[in-house]
């Protein structure tokens, strides 16, 4: 049975991608912009950028020459052709690689039974169905156009490469309708897509956490042996990233533009940054009731411990010393009860989220960084250099 065991997993395991499936995989294998043994986001990015940037920049500069500069100073749609969609394709390799160490550790860790681990497979044989699923994929592909419709007003103004304003309204130029039917969809899609990935492990952290673990509250990693998990939510970094560079170029463009200020903002970014740290810790959460159970029956089985430890060194170097105080270095009652401090203290320094803080710091920093273009539409670099240089003297 443990054969049978050990042979699915490695089945399994050279299948667990979160990434390697689904139609665009398909497409990108297909027109070998993917290599089966390298995931070649070079050479995707490269392809993304000629096919979203570039003929938006030639329609302009052949069509529409006067309003050149007015597309080079266009930051929004830089933002999404430059820095979003670059990142969301180096992303969906960060989050393949966060996956399948996860699955990898969850089989040398031990913190299964082989029928459990049965389980598990079973769980990643349904999570690579749903991957390789077409539907969810078209599905994405027609919220995107559909978003785009509906907020079409809101996404476009009197930008001359984009659009001009006529007594009828807004019409868009060349270029302008290449960045709606092209370059919008491409941002839209490998942002859903992302999203989608993230879903399935998601899903797949819920199911696991309904397993019987093999968990120990003196772990060192101080998470009962599940610390490695921290290491997932980073995979998250890169939406949050390219979503923050795309909504921090929309404000800095009514901060430009509109005269709009960073504290008409506020409330916005910071239901933003709580959407994308719950999202990138929704997987861990999942996990807390199972940690926060097993540090209090920690607490009360290693109190009932120290108790009798305890108990027994006081009655024999405290009630019934006999003048031997100087063996007590040597004794391996002492020793005994050092030990059970140590891991008692271990015990009481246990988080039921198993997330470190340089995780935290790491998410955040995916956030305040693509911010600081918007904040330095409204505190230019020279005013803060110039404060710098002032606090100096």
């Amino acid at each position: 049975m443990t054969d049978e065991i050990e042979s699915n997993a490695d089945i399994r395991l050279s299948d667990v991608s979160l990434i390697r499936g689904g139609l665009l995989y398909r497409v990108l294998k297909a027109t070998k912009l993917i290599r089966s043994d390298r995931w070649d986001a070079l050479r995707q990015i490269i392809f993304a950028v000629a096919v979203g940037w570039v003929p938006v920049f030639l329609i302009t500069l052949v069509l529409n020459p006067e309003a050149l500069m007015s597309f080079l100073r266009s930051y929004r749609l830089h933002s999404r052709m430059l820095i979003a969609v670059p990142v969301l394709l180096l992303g969906q390799s960060l989050m393949e690689s966060r996956f399948r160490m996860v699955v990898e550790h969850l089989r040398t860790a031990r913190l299964f039974s082989d029928a459990h681990l049965v389980r598990t497979d079973e769980f990643l044989t349904g999570l690579l169905r749903l991957r390789n699923s077409v539907l969810p994929e078209i599905v994405i592909l027609l919220i995107g156009p559909a978003h785009t419709y509906l907020r079409f007003s809101k996404l476009v103004d009197a930008t001359p490469w984009l659009a001009n304003a006529t007594e009828a309204g807004l019409r868009l130029t060349p270029a302008g309708w290449y960045s709606v039917l092209i370059v919008a969809p491409i941002f839209q899609f490998l942002l859903g897509l992302s999203l989608w990935k993230w879903l399935l492990w998601t899903i797949f952290a819920f199911r696991l956490s309904s397993l019987p673990m093999n968990l120990i509250p003196i772990h060192p990693d101080r998470h009962g042996g599940l610390g490695f998990l921290g290491l997932t939510p980073l995979g998250f970094a890169p939406i949050a990233f390219a979503l923050t560079a795309v909504v921090g170029a929309t404000w800095r463009h009514e901060i430009v533009r509109n005269h709009a200020h960073l504290i008409d903002f506020k409330l916005s970014a910071i239901a933003l940054v709580v959407i994308f740290f719950a999202l990138a810790l929704l997987p861990m959460i999942f996990f807390v009731p199972r940690l926060a159970a097993l540090r209090r029956r920690g607490i009360l089985e290693y109190s009932t411990l120290g108790q009798i430890l305890t108990a027994a060194f006081h009655e024999k170097w405290i009630v019934h010393r006999g003048g031997g105080e100087s063996q007590i270095l040597t004794e391996m009652g002492s020793s005994n009860v050092l030990d059970y401090s140590q891991a008692y203290d271990r015990i009481k320094q246990l988080i039921p989220l198993p997330v470190d803080v340089g995780t935290l710091i790491q998410l955040a920093l995916s956030i305040l960084i693509p911010a600081l273009p918007m904040i330095l539409a409204e505190i230019p670099v020279r005013v803060v250099l110039k404060d710098l240089l002032q606090a100096l003297h």
